[in-house]
């Protein structure tokens, strides 16, 4: 049926290596990340060209420089993807090409929309994110290594930063499982438990 996701549709998470995007802003809402009149489609591709659509019609805005064509890394400020619940803001930022978003913290209910729909929420001190976005502004195709099995963020000069990630998200990552997978691998329970209804009632 059309818009709705697929089992076993997410590219597993590993190692990801990509140029990093900065955007040097703080509390990002998902408003500014997928602007409320592209809300209308149903399935979840299509949302990347209108990504930070409003921030985009500034020429200066930090995606449209050519440097960062192509990058799959975001590096953003405090509390990334806070105001409404939805969805959408993964399914942009995964259209566009992002894989990573890095911020020093991320709203509760981004970041489990990022991890459902295959994006990589990494949270950094305050201090390795600076020098993420430092370097990324100042170096055309400055790259870094997001390593999921390893937890940690690594680039050329030498920067080698850990994060923490539950286990069960960081599991659904590394395995490229989304929500209908996990229910399918409980399908026998399910249909007990339906049998199990259907005797009780009857």
């Amino acid at each position: 049926m059309s818009g709705q996701p697929e089992a076993g549709s997410r590219e597993p998470f590993r190692l990801h290596r990509g140029t990093v995007a900065p955007l040097r802003r703080n509390h990002v809402d998902t408003d500014q990340i997928i602007p409320k009149q592209f809300l209308k489609r149903i399935e979840r591709s299509g949302f990347g060209p209108f990504l930070f659509n409003d921030w985009k019609l500034d020429p200066q805005f930090v995606l449209n420089h050519p440097n960062y064509a192509g990058a799959s890394v975001l590096a953003a400020g405090v509390n990334f993807g806070c105001g409404s619940s939805r969805e959408h803001a993964a399914w942009a930022l995964l259209d566009a090409g992002f894989r990573v978003v890095i911020a020093p913290s991320f709203a509760d209910i981004f970041r489990n929309n990022a991890i459902g729909n295959g994006v990589l929420p990494v949270a950094l001190p305050d201090a390795a994110v600076e020098q993420i976005l430092g370097r990324a502004e100042q170096q055309a195709d400055y790259a870094i290594d997001v390593d999921l099995e390893a937890c940690e963020v690594r680039d050329q000069f030498g920067l080698r930063e850990p994060f923490t990630i539950d286990a069960a998200s960081r599991q659904r990552l590394l395995d490229g499982t989304d929500d209908i997978d996990l229910i399918l691998k409980s399908e026998s329970d399910i249909a007990a438990f339906e049998r199990l209804r259907v005797d009780v009632i009857a």
